[in-house]
Formats: structure tokens, sequence, C-alpha cells
């Protein structure tokens, strides 16, 4: 039985926790036989991740998470099977992160106008390359109210309402685009990051589309028109109703169906690896996928 997860993030992601090495011990401990470590515009996990995974009992297949927007969206777009040398995605890392950096300031001001206290200095702490998240800014916020004075936070802490992944949700709930706190970033579109990814041997698949298009159709045939070749209809943010609702639409249009956990570590700690109900198809998602890569 092929175990999957295609959607896991090393510390290369700002906002995730683990190296590479550890996420493939992780892995390997979870019992996957397959995985993929897709950074947020970022593939300098993969190489560390073949060779943590050289001689063991698990494949890892090279893969990145391209933000790209389209219209008013900003999705995440998943190339797997990607020539992981090719230096458009050294080039895109480094104009994202310089964006990312240069935005951190404005959104640490932001986040202490909604009424957000936190110490400057432990921010500092937790940042990535100078890129401050709201990820961080949750932690901080918590760290710095311990007593638990301000009300804002209640539904972060243990027993609230957004507590299952708080740091997340925080970043959802006060950070992602159209809300209060959101700062924006200049991605490459959705069409261009297609086409980036195929130009380098990758299989471009739109990840946890739940959480973005919201089980519009109208939006979901634009999007596929793109030039998508597959969806992540198994992730950790979908219900019954969203995975049924992505895979028709995958399989009217001849699509790769995916299964990913979206794994971080603490950031989102109600996510596990290889936690993602796959509905008993991993061997045919595996198999699939692999043979479009090898096209």
């Amino acid at each position: 039985m092929a175990t999957i997860d295609l959607h896991l993030h090393s510390n290369y992601s700002s906002d995730g926790e683990f190296s590479p090495t550890e996420l493939v011990a992780l892995c390997l401990q979870s019992g996957l036989t397959y995985a993929a470590i897709a950074d947020h515009n970022s593939v300098r996990a993969v190489a560390e991740a073949l060779q943590a995974a050289d001689g063991t009992s698990l494949s890892i297949i090279p893969a990145i998470e391209m933000d790209v927007c389209f219209g008013d969206l900003v999705l995440h777009l998943l190339g797997y099977g990607i020539n992981h040398h090719a230096a458009i995605f050294s080039e895109i890392e480094q104009d994202v992160r310089r964006q990312e950096q240069e935005s951190s300031v404005v959104l640490m001001h932001l986040v202490h106008q909604l009424g957000f206290d936190f110490d400057d200095d432990f921010v500092g702490r937790l940042a990535v390359d100078g890129v401050v998240t709201g990820e961080m800014m949750a932690e901080a916020a918590l760290h710095f109210d311990s007593q638990g004075k301000n009300p804002l936070l209640n539904p972060y802490r243990n027993g609230g309402n957004r507590s299952d992944n708080p740091y997340a949700n925080f970043y959802w709930d006060y950070c992602a685009k159209g809300k209060p706190a959101h700062v924006p970033i200049d991605y490459v579109t959705l069409g261009e990051g297609i086409e980036i990814i195929r130009a380098n041997h990758g299989v471009p698949v739109l990840a946890h589309p739940g959480q973005q298009v919201k089980e519009n159709a109208q939006r979901m045939e634009r999007l596929i028109k793109e030039g998508l070749d597959g969806l992540e209809v198994y992730s950790s943010y979908h219900n019954r109703e969203q995975i049924s609702f992505y895979k028709q639409a995958a399989r009217e249009h001849d699509l790769l169906l995916t299964c990913g956990s979206d794994f971080h570590g603490k950031t989102k700690p109600g996510i596990l690896i290889g936690g993602t109900d796959c509905e008993e198809q991993e061997i045919i998602i595996i198999e699939k996928l692999l043979e479009k890569i090898s096209q």
C-alpha cells in the first residue's frame, strides 16, 4: 500500500518548522512511501530531502508551491516533478522574499493597529531571512498576552473556536487577501506559473482549491482553462462536500487528483503528516502523477 503526502513544508518556507532532513525522518516515522516537500516559492529543500531519503523506503518528488494571482484571487500552485536546478525558481524566491522583507514592517504596524500587542524583539527572533508572517504575529501576540487579557485573542487560545490551527487561522482572519492587515505582494499570474512549471518538466496542480475557489463552478472552469493538470482534491482543509465537488470537476476535465496535508509543524498543529484521507486512492494517485511527470 502506497502511503503518500504530496504537500509538505520545510523550514525553507517562512512558516515551516522542520529542516528537510528532519522532515524526511518524520515522513519515515509516519510510514510514508512517497512525499513531496513543496515549499512556498522555493525549491531549496529538494536536494537535501533527496539526499536524506536516499537508501530509505521513502521516495521524494521534487516540488514547489508557488503563489500566483488570478484576477482578485491569490492562489497556491503546486508544481510536481520540476527540474529543481532551474534558475527561474531561485529568481522567483529572491523576488518574493525581497517584497516580503519590505512588507514586514507594514504588516507589523497594521496588526498593532488592529489591537494586538507584542514584543518586536520576539517577532525578530521568529523572522526568517527578515520576513515576518501573520502566523508569527499570532505567536508573538499570544506570547505577549500570556495572562489572557486581550479578548481579541480568545478564539486562538486553547478551547477557542479557532484554536485547532491558531497561528494559521489568525493569518486567514487578519492577514490574507481582503483582510484588514493584508499587505499585497506582486506575484506571477496563474498562467505564468503554469507555463514556468511546464517549461521545467513539471506538472501544475491547484492546491487546496476549497480555500479560495469556494466551489464556484464558473470560476473553477476558468481556472482549469488556464492549463491545470490536476487538483488537490484530498486536502486537510476540505470537507466531504468539497471533496465531492473537486473530484467531479477533476474527472469531468480528465485532471489528476492529488492528496496532501499541507503540513507545516507548529504553525498548523492540527495538521499531521500523512493525515489526509485519500479514500484509499493512494496507489492510483501516485501512479497517475508519476506517469504524468515522466511524459
